[in-house]
């Protein structure tokens, strides 16, 4: 399953839409997904972003071996895509130091 987390962008044929971090982490815990693209701002900053979902998604794999799918970022918020790349970016250099 490929999730998409976004508040106002059409949905990609093929993706699963979500509004919501804890939709996405709901999703993610089943072990389906293969591909999750994420947005940053969802008109509630309050209720989370999507850099809670990479939060999530780098606690899973560092305490719990968590195989994260594939994850990319589709926010037009240039600082928090930087930030949310940054986070992708440290769990997979996490993962490659994990390989023998």
């Amino acid at each position: 399953m490929k999730v998409y987390l976004d508040d106002e962008r059409p949905t990609p044929v093929g993706w699963s839409r979500v509004y919501w971090p804890e939709e996405a982490i709901a999703l993610l815990e089943t072990g389906n997904v293969s591909h999750i693209s994420l947005d940053h701002d969802l008109g509630d900053d309050d209720h989370g972003t999507g850099y809670d979902v990479v939060l999530w998604i780098e606690e899973a794999v560092m305490t719990r071996g968590f195989a994260p799918p594939q994850m990319s970022v589709h926010s037009a918020n240039s600082s928090a895509r930087q930030k949310m790349e940054q986070g992708i970016q440290s769990i997979l250099r996490y993962l490659d130091q994990q390989v023998p």
